[in-house]
């Protein structure tokens, strides 16, 4: 993650949270109490966001002392300790609510992209997420696809052109779309286009492009289909896959499958923050 940008959404979160002040903290505990706290997983799964306690505390206090006990991408169980504080005890309530819902989230897309990698149980084809991000946690998200083994689709519509359905229909399809846009875009920026059907993905080998995606394609659709592309062309299968039907995906020859479930509708892992004692 890049550590300056991540930072700057951080200390949008903790102005959000803390607003003036952590009132009730701040009226109950003398601010020069020092306690030691914990935070344990009330459920299995896989980290991500360890970085972010360091950083996080180091922002709002930076005598707090951080130990993590478990790795980003490493497997935990229910009741592990995952990381141990000390330090202010007003300052370590003042960042738990941002970095805890930080890292259950996280840690949850972790371990569903985990979990979907299992459950496809295909090494040749390669899980993906896609741009159905939270807005203002695509950089927490995307990052947590990665921990739990998983990679990254384009991060943003900058990143290289994806000819989709609308875009072919005003282009009047996909040989006159692709000429167009290698008319105004660079050797380095990649083109993958948008298919369902046929005739649609011979025409997108026909121009050649980067990378073809079978778009609610079946798995025999998706077989027949990668006939007709030549190896040098990536291709990608997407929408209408799930966890729960991944499986049937299995040996259809597709380089990758991308998964708008990692991010749009995955089970946060749970954590409980747990102070120990103050002095």
């Amino acid at each position: 993650m890049n550590k300056l940008l991540v930072k700057k959404q951080l200390e949008h979160f903790f102005i959000e949270d803390l607003g003036e002040s952590d009132i009730t903290s701040e009226s109950a505990i003398s601010s020069s109490a020092i306690g030691k706290a914990k935070i344990v997983a009330k459920a299995n799964g896989v980290m991500a966001g360890c970085d972010l306690l360091q950083w996080g505390y180091g922002m709002l206090d930076s005598t707090i002392s951080v130990q993590v006990l478990v790795s980003d991408g490493e497997e935990f169980q229910k009741g592990d300790t995952v990381a141990t504080f000390e330090g202010r005890v007003i300052s370590l309530l003042a960042g738990e609510r941002v970095l805890l819902n930080l890292l259950q989230r996280m840690s949850g897309i972790a371990t569903m992209t985990h979990t979907a990698i299992k459950t496809l149980e295909d090494e040749k084809i390669r899980i993906c997420d896609t741009r159905k991000t939270t807005p203002g946690l695509r950089v927490f998200e995307k990052y947590a696809v990665r921990c739990g083994g998983g990679f990254n689709h384009r991060r943003g519509l900058s990143d290289a052109v994806m000819l989709k359905e609308n875009h072919i229909r005003a282009c009047g399809g996909i040989k006159q779309a692709v000429k167009t846009v290698r008319s105004h875009v660079g050797h380095m920026v990649k083109i993958e286009v948008e298919t369902t059907n046929e005739d649609e993905v011979r025409e997108a080998v026909e121009s050649n492009v980067d990378v073809i995606m079978f778009d609610n394609a079946t798995p025999m659709e998706i077989k027949n289909y990668r006939k007709f592309v030549p190896d040098h062309i990536i291709t990608e299968a997407s929408g209408g896959i799930t966890i729960d039907n991944l499986a049937t995906f299995r040996e259809t020859g597709v380089d990758y499958i991308s998964l708008g479930c990692l991010t749009h509708s995955v089970k946060a892992t749970d954590f409980s923050f747990l102070l120990e004692e103050g002095k």
